[in-house]
């Protein structure tokens, strides 16, 4: 009999002092995402973050999904809810960036939003808002009703 090796699966998680800060409106959410986003490189390359917050929305950390070009990022739904199961995460918000500085979302985005929102509940979890940040300011999917 032949012993077969096996893959380990390594979880963890640290919590910080992230945790501290709650977030009850899209524009403390923005406060917090603008600081993830490096200001050298917000005109130029697109970026995709996601919050994960408990269930009193306090944050529990952030996680740079992916960094792409000038017109597009790739955001894997199984990437975000990996992580939000890693973390016991009852909420996220997602976030990217347009280089252009045009804050309305586009039809890709508005699927995607659409998408893990509807992954996100088959576990229990809450798609909070989804922002998209330009250096003019931001646009929020839950002020603007689409989420």
């Amino acid at each position: 009999m032949t012993t077969e090796t096996l893959s380990e699966i390594h979880v963890s998680y640290k919590p910080g002092l992230a945790g501290s800060k709650i977030v009850n409106s899209s524009n403390a959410a923005f406060d917090i995402l603008k600081k993830l986003f490096p200001q050298e490189t917000i005109c130029l390359q697109e970026q995709f973050v996601v919050l994960y917050l408990n269930r009193a929305n306090k944050v529990l950390g952030s996680y740079q999904l992916s960094k792409g070009g000038l017109t597009g990022t790739v955001a894997d739904v199984r990437l975000i809810l990996s992580v939000a199961l890693k973390t016991l995460a009852s909420g996220l918000i997602l976030a990217h960036n347009h280089p252009s500085g045009n804050l309305k979302p586009s039809e890709a985005d508005i699927g995607l939003t659409k998408k893990i929102k509807q992954s996100a509940k088959l576990m229990d979890i809450e798609l909070l808002d989804h922002i998209i940040i330009s250096s003019e300011g931001y646009y929020s999917f839950i002020d603007d009703g689409v989420l």
